[in-house]
Parts: structure tokens; sequence; C-alpha cells
């Protein structure tokens, strides 16, 4: 998929900031408070409820767990790729069912979870998760596939899932 045909905003990259991390993590925070703070993005017409603590730097969870990877939750680092594509995703979950993106549920440390699937020919695909609670969703984290096994294994949940739903009868 080309990112042009999807009407995506451009990335905010830190070269915009002549290397400047705190203005460009600023611009980010931004775009994220503008996005899902201010507007009130809609999954599928149900609005998205973000995480707010605990509070790192003075910003909601969820934006920490979209700009920073790592398994140790006191220390996750920094992720440019998933910084820089802030902009993409309240278009990516506004308009993932007009743009047929992949979406499948998932299992994970007990909750569940939606995956959304922005897939690229010559880029790193994106991924959104969304936490399903019982009365609404949670906009849970985003990042960048950086390695063909990290796609392999994202295409094999989602066949997996695939082959869970009933195929219309063809008699």
């Amino acid at each position: 998929m080309n990112e042009n045909e999807l009407e995506l905003p451009e990335m905010i990259l830190l070269e915009h900031f002549s290397g400047d991390f705190k203005r460009f993590i600023d611009a980010v925070y931004m775009v994220f408070q503008h996005d899902f703070v201010n507007h009130k993005t809609r999954f599928r017409g149900e609005e998205l409820r973000l995480k707010w603590h605990p509070v790192y730097q003075d910003k909601s969870y969820t934006f920490y767990h979209m700009t920073h990877k790592g398994e140790d939750e006191q220390n996750r680092e920094p992720d440019l790729r998933r910084c820089e594509r802030i902009p993409w995703a309240r278009p990516i979950i506004e308009n993932c069912d007009q743009w047929n993106l992949k979406i499948w549920p998932q299992k994970r440390k007990g909750s569940n979870r939606l995956c959304i699937w922005l897939e690229f020919e010559d880029e790193p695909d994106y991924f959104i998760v969304l936490d399903v609670r019982e009365n609404y969703k949670l906009l849970w984290t985003a990042f960048v596939a950086e390695y063909d096994h990290e796609k392999r294994k994202k295409q094999k949940e989602y066949e997996g899932w695939l082959k869970t739903q009933k195929s219309p009868d063809k008699t």
C-alpha cells in the first residue's frame, strides 16, 4: 500500500527540529493532544478513551506507550519511528474499515485487544492496538514492525483468527 493513497498526514521528523529532542517530543505530544484529547477520536462510531495513569513526564500513559518501547515499563525508551507516525494514528483508526485494513482480536496478558494493521510494500508496517473493556475501548499503543519476523508473526496471528471465522455457506 502507498501511504499517499491513504491521505495520511506527514510524519513528524526529528530533523524538522534540528535534532532538538525536547522540541520534537513537544510537537509529537501536541498532535497526540489534538487528535486524542481534544478531538475525541472514534473507532467504528465509539469514542476511544485514554489511559492517563500513571502519568509520565506530565503526559498520559497512552502517549508514553505509543511513543516508547521496551518490555520493562520502568525503563521504556523513546522510539523515533513511533513518534514520527503519531499523526497517522487518528486517520488510521477512523478510516480502518474504508481503507480495508486488517483488524483482528488478540489476547494479551489476560486482556482483550484489537489490532489494526497498516501494511506497506516499501516501508515498515504500522500497528495500532486498542484495549477492549466491557463498555468502551482504550487506545493502548502503536508500533512499527521494523523486522520481517515481526510482520510474519502478525500475519500468522491474523491468519489464525481468520480460520476461526465462519465462512459463508456455499450450498
